[in-house]
């Protein structure tokens, strides 16, 4: 568990006795953001990985062998290339859903932590 994952628990163990729908509502959905932005920093791994093999790929040749563009087959340095392009894209994208997520999730549980001040202090009543 994280720094920040820990921050949050303390105030969900606190509104846990709130019997109002607004704050399950509003735990499940930060659970739901949650887990979309662990899927998603899933997929940026994978799509790291992906293109730092490609690289490799591409490098091996152009490093190591002697007459590199003639004794390369070009469907496997097309391959390649596609390969390394494409996750590339993908995880720039991935890179910016996660920001949005990560944003989205900083919000409610900001949401989440006024909920929980409000019903916890002691003028609340």
């Amino acid at each position: 568990m994280s720094e920040y994952e820990r921050e949050t628990e303390r105030p969900r163990q606190r509104i846990l006795y709130d019997a109002s729908a607004g704050p399950q509502e509003l735990e499940e959905e930060i659970a739901h953001m949650q887990r979309k932005a662990r899927c998603v920093q899933r997929a940026e791994g994978l799509m790291a990985i992906m293109t730092t093999l490609s690289a490799a790929g591409l490098g091996y040749p152009a490093i190591l062998l002697e007459n590199f563009p003639y004794s390369t087959p070009p469907l496997m340095m097309h391959v390649l290339y596609a390969l390394g392009v494409g996750s590339l894209i993908s995880l720039l994208a991935f890179a910016s859903l996660g920001l949005v997520y990560r944003r989205r999730l900083d919000r409610r549980e900001e949401a989440y932590r006024r909920m929980t001040t409000r019903t916890t202090s002691p003028n609340a009543g």
